[in-house]
């Protein structure tokens, strides 16, 4: 019998009772996801993502903490869902901006003409988003072929979304030098694509 006054441990999840709580909250999970994204294929890529981080980083709670632990994941793996097709998306009109910039001036940023068009709330029709996510794919491809310094400053700029004085503060360069490798990379992921015959 506990002591007086003692405080109790609470009783860890076991694995039957976590995939229970997984199996029981499923549909619901997925109905919330549908709401946010009003995409199925998105949506299951989102529950199964929640689903495998709670049962990965997250075993070792007690079972009365699934709940709410899992309500965290779930909104946060949308979140997480949305700024990934908000930048990559965004790469195809950086890319694109290439041809408004003086290819001679390596300090060029192309952000200056994603801003430019940041305020165009057009719809894309569906064969246009088909269109954009091959190309997507293809630019993901062509980035991993970048040279280290290019593929930093490129993914600080346009992935993590940090501006020109934070990223040359992680990369330990300066601003300049951070403008230098993102025109670079732009440029040769530019002439990658035009090897492939396509052009933005």
């Amino acid at each position: 019998m506990p002591r007086p006054h003692e405080t109790r441990t609470p009783t860890l999840a076991t694995p039957a009772e976590i995939s229970r709580f997984l199996a029981d909250t499923e549909r619901r999970a997925f109905k919330h996801a549908m709401f946010a994204t009003r995409d199925e294929d998105a949506a299951l890529d989102i529950v199964q993502d929640a689903m495998l981080k709670l049962a990965e980083k997250y075993r070792d709670k007690p079972a009365a903490e699934l709940p709410l632990l899992f309500a965290r994941i779930l909104q946060n793996t949308i979140h997480d869902h949305f700024r990934r097709q908000k930048v990559r998306n965004a790469w195809t009109t950086v890319l694109s901006a290439l041809g408004k910039g003086d290819e001679k001036d390596e300090e060029f940023d192309p952000l200056d003409a994603l801003r430019a068009k940041s305020d165009s709330n057009a719809a894309e029709d569906p064969a246009r988003q088909v269109e954009r996510a091959q190309i997507v794919g293809l630019i993901e491809q062509a980035i991993a072929k970048l040279p280290a310094r290019q593929r930093e400053a490129f993914l600080l700029r346009y992935w993590e979304e940090l501006d020109v004085a934070e990223t040359a503060a992680v990369m330990g360069c300066t601003e300049g030098s951070v403008k230098t490798h993102c025109s670079r990379a732009t440029h040769a992921l530019a002439d990658m694509l035009a090897a492939k015959g396509l052009q933005l």
